[in-house]
């Protein structure tokens, strides 16, 4: 039994079963697709609710020290995908170095981490949506805008429900139809981010900097642990692998890029937030509109509330697709019905994976209230990137794979340093969502022994 739980993938035939895949993304392609991943929530909420229950304005900070976990993360996934450009990420990287049981769990996480992530941002794509509206003088009715709670007076949150749906069908037409909108959407919102960061500037009161952390330096990492939900995206990029052209050379370096381009944006963002507003008065969730309108500039809101609406877009434009490929990988390994691995020979892409990732987001999103969503999210990503990083240190010794065009520096220090450094934000979590993350991962190893290892 030993055996064949730790029994490791054999790499090329995962090559052979990821061939009918086309490859048609380029390096402009994958970075575009990292920044579209990464802002979106991240940088138009998560910024005031962090800053005034967590690290004040010291969430700058956060965002730092998130990001260096990050980098580190990144540069051990550009080795790894360097290597194994295979569809699954994270799964098959584990499925080849670990083992099968070992990949299951992981592959099984990352499920949490893509269909509860793409819901929550769909929940702040709602509330975006309600805000913009309300600004034209329209009142969109409660009962419509809201996760199921009578209660509450709310039954369904239908502007989660449409764009979820419009997605959907963005990705039916093909990657090369939702590459094209995600690069536009991506260069809406870069300029909507730069135009907040300048006009703020003329509005920072410096007194709002004291005290710089309120809650003191535990305040800031755990203030780390809640933003690194802002960074979670990058993991799209090796997913694609079996559609990138040269994904030896264009993974590695678009996850660095990307990676870097949106952690500048972030940490100067969240500086001028926190300077424009006191961190006392951001728990709302439209952070960005809040700070403008505080300052007497409600008329460039509209302006904000689009660039947000294209963030979140294409974060969950993005997701959905890494999560279909994910879905998509453990089908073709048998890890749930054979049936989910199949690729449309038309649409060259995996239809049923599609179509599943896309309804549960649908129900999550339109009925179900989020509130530990992002916790719950991190907490899974952040024990896959722990194996990433482990990962490193145990492909180092393998003699029978690959040769990768990038190799992590100062081995084995950075890889062991990255997995330290998730284990610590992991300690940061909440511990309701570490229980249901257990019970989710005891769900998980029920399926295993009662589909997958039979299989």
């Amino acid at each position: 039994m030993k055996e064949k739980l730790f029994k490791k993938a054999d790499y090329k035939q995962f090559v052979a079963g990821d061939a009918h895949f086309e490859k048609v993304l380029t390096k402009g392609n994958l970075i575009s697709m990292g920044i579209g991943a990464f802002i979106g929530t991240g940088i138009f909420i998560l910024p005031g609710i962090v800053a005034y229950g967590t690290a004040g304005p010291g969430i700058t900070i956060s965002f730092i020290l998130a990001a260096i976990v990050c980098v580190l993360t990144a540069m051990c996934f550009a080795e790894l995908s360097s290597t194994f450009p295979v569809a699954g990420s994270t799964y098959s990287y584990g499925s080849i170095i670990f083992g099968q049981f070992p990949g299951w769990l992981i592959g099984w996480a990352l499920c949490l981490e893509y269909v509860l992530g793409v819901s929550a941002v769909s929940s702040g794509f709602s509330a975006y949506f309600v805000s913009l509206f309300k600004g034209l003088g329209v009142i969109l009715p409660k009962a419509i805008t809201g996760p199921f709670s009578p209660s509450n007076g709310t039954f369904i949150n239908l502007p989660s429900v449409i764009v979820l749906i419009l997605i959907y069908l963005l990705l039916r037409q093909g990657i090369q139809a939702s590459a094209r909108m995600n690069t536009v959407m991506v260069f809406v919102k870069i300029a909507v981010v730069l135009t907040f960061i300048v006009i703020g500037l003329f509005y920072i009161k410096p007194e709002n900097y004291h005290p710089y952390f309120p809650m003191g330096g535990m305040g800031v990492v755990k203030g780390a642990a809640l933003v690194f939900f802002a960074y979670l995206g990058f993991d799209v990029i090796p997913s694609s692998a079996p559609e990138v052209k040269n994904p030896q050379k264009n993974i590695p370096i678009s996850i660095m890029v990307s990676l870097a381009i949106c952690a500048i944006l972030y940490v100067i963002l969240s500086a001028v937030l926190t300077g424009m507003v006191n961190y006392k008065n951001l728990n709302v969730s439209d952070p960005v509109v809040y700070a403008l309108q505080q300052v007497g500039l409600s008329k460039v809101t509209f302006l904000i509330s689009i660039g947000a609406l294209a963030g979140m877009f294409t974060m969950m434009l993005n997701t959905v697709y890494g999560g279909s490929r994910l879905i998509y990988a453990l089908g073709r390994d048998a890890m749930i019905p054979k049936a989910f691995g199949k690729i449309d020979s038309k649409a060259k892409m995996p239809i049923l994976s599609l179509n599943a990732i896309s309804l549960l987001a649908i129900l999550l999103g339109g009925f179900v209230s989020l509130q530990e969503l992002t916790s719950l999210v991190n907490i899974g990503t952040l024990l896959s990137f722990v194996f990433v990083a482990l990962g490193i240190i145990r492909l180092r010794h393998r003699s029978d794979v690959p040769k990768s065009d990038f190799k992590v520096p100062l081995y084995p220090w950075l890889p062991a340093i990255s997995a330290i450094l998730c284990v610590i934000l992991m300690t940061q979590v909440s511990i309701n969502s570490w229980i249901t993350f257990i019970f989710w991962i005891l769900l998980g190893v029920i399926i295993y022994f009662m589909y997958g290892y039979r299989k």
